[in-house]
């Protein structure tokens, strides 16, 4: 037994939306994390899954990391179900738990549902702050899941577009997108009837669908010279030649990218298309300056992220610190 009583922090879904994090900190939080990892402070390790039953058309992922200068060891159990939107559910749902590492004590429960979203929409502006072209003016955006919306609002904020163009598979989820869109970023949005029309010679490409089985519906015709192609949906919606034409290809974490059966670029992998030696570099060493971005115009880029621990413990940290300075939270016992 505990000989002195343990507590830690809850923050549930409402008093996450309570602390209102600004762009500037979801930003910040999510490249302090790069930076750690650029730097060789934590320890990554390889996402695993749960498929509880096929026919539930669903599963699970865990992430797991540790980042030094926060502190802070951190697993993130996600649910990714494709047919929640029928029962009125976000199709992702996570609970972030963070620990002391020095001790394994708990420090914090976390509704990482929204971190998820913001991360990942963080993880993709940063990614483009460094490989699209700085006067890129138009962005096409595939897919319109939870992490859709904060991919677009972040490199809008970034990159302040001219034009938007979004597309997802159902009619009635394009359209509710992109009038979301609109109100919040006080610009037209448009909704496309297709791929073709959504992607094609965009300065920025996002394909974020939602797949049943891999389907290269994203062309490499469509793909304009000098644009950036981030690709990060479960299963693969691009060709295999879509690698063919990169000047660089960059992942957030090769560790995660060369294993396992899910991922954008998994067929490139398996076909040898991406090794070790084809890489340009992790994001991190870009972030931290070990390795170029964008050297040039005409640079055809791309940027695959499957998703990072260190980014939901990064923001979870930001979330925790902005909620001791507000009073939000509450604090239970464990022991």
């Amino acid at each position: 037994m505990a000989t002195t009583e343990i507590h830690f922090t809850y923050l549930n879904g409402p008093d996450v939306e309570r602390l209102a994090m600004t762009d500037e900190e979801i930003l910040a939080a999510v490249e302090a994390g790069l930076s750690a990892q650029g730097r060789g402070q934590t320890v990554i390790e390889p996402r695993v899954h749960l498929e509880p039953d096929p026919a539930f058309r669903g599963h699970f992922n865990v992430l797991r990391g540790y980042v030094a200068p926060m502190g802070l060891a951190g697993v993130k159990i996600v649910g990714d179900y494709v047919d929640n939107y029928k029962l009125g559910l976000p199709s992702e749902m996570a609970l972030l738990n963070l620990f002391d590492p020095r001790t394994g004590m708990p420090v914090a429960l976390i509704d990482a549902t929204a971190i998820t979203e913001m991360r990942t929409g963080a993880v993709t502006a940063i990614g483009a702050k460094h490989l699209a072209r700085k006067d890129a003016r138009v962005l096409g955006h595939v897919g319109a899941r939870g992490t859709a919306f904060w991919n677009v609002r972040l490199l809008d904020r970034l990159f302040g577009f001219a034009e938007i163009r979004v597309h997802s598979r159902r009619k009635e989820s394009r359209d509710a997108f992109a009038a979301t869109l609109a109100r919040d970023l006080g610009k037209p949005v448009i909704a496309t009837e297709d791929w073709e029309s959504c992607v094609k010679g965009a300065d920025i490409v996002v394909e974020a669908s939602r797949l049943e089985q891999p389907t290269p519906l994203l062309k490499t015709e469509w793909i304009k010279p000098g644009a950036l192609v981030v690709p990060y949906g479960t299963m693969s919606a691009v060709e295999l030649s879509l690698t063919d034409i990169m000047a660089k290809i960059v992942v957030d974490d090769w560790g995660q990218c060369r294993t396992g059966k899910l991922g954008a670029l998994r067929a490139h992998v398996e076909a040898g298309k991406l090794t070790e030696t084809t890489l340009h570099a992790e994001l991190a060493e870009i972030v931290t300056g070990k390795k170029p971005g964008r050297e040039r115009e005409d640079e055809t880029n791309l940027f695959w992220h499957r998703g990072l621990s260190l980014s939901d413990i990064a923001l979870g940290h930001a979330m925790l610190e902005k909620a001791k300075r507000m009073g939000v939270g509450q604090r239970l016992r464990f022991a």
